[in-house]
């Protein structure tokens, strides 16, 4: 286990995060930010309502502080196992992969997978 992970996802959850994912950010406009630094600074700033990690990220380090940020800004976050179907469920272009994706805002369309993932958070961090 990468040294950013401190719990497992089990498939299942998994695949209700990447549907998710999908509902949330399918047209694209701005409900998600990609990639470790934009992620960082929505941690950060407290803005991001959740945090999708992915686990075969290489160095694990790159996203190391991240659970550390949301435990300390009470953020949800969870795992799925790869970086390529992450940037996929998040629309981006084929072939590309992100470490990370802040949920930056949920409408109703989404909301009702979006409370399902936050309860399997709670769950698996307890």
């Amino acid at each position: 286990m990468s040294v950013h992970i401190s719990f497992e996802t089990p498939q299942d959850v998994q695949e209700q995060v990447y549907e998710m994912i999908k509902i949330i950010g399918k047209d694209g406009r701005g409900r998600l930010k990609k990639g470790s630094n934009e992620v960082t600074k929505s941690a950060e700033r407290g803005t991001a309502q959740m945090i999708v990690m992915a686990e075969n990220v290489n160095p694990g380090e790159l996203l190391a502080h991240i659970p550390m940020i949301c435990k300390e800004k009470e953020i949800p976050y969870i795992y799925v196992e790869d970086q390529s179907y992450l940037a996929e469920a998040a629309g981006m272009s084929t072939g590309t992969k992100t470490a990370a994706i802040a949920v930056m805002q949920v409408d109703k369309e989404g909301l009702d997978r979006f409370n399902e993932v936050k309860g399997h958070f709670e769950s698996l961090s307890a």
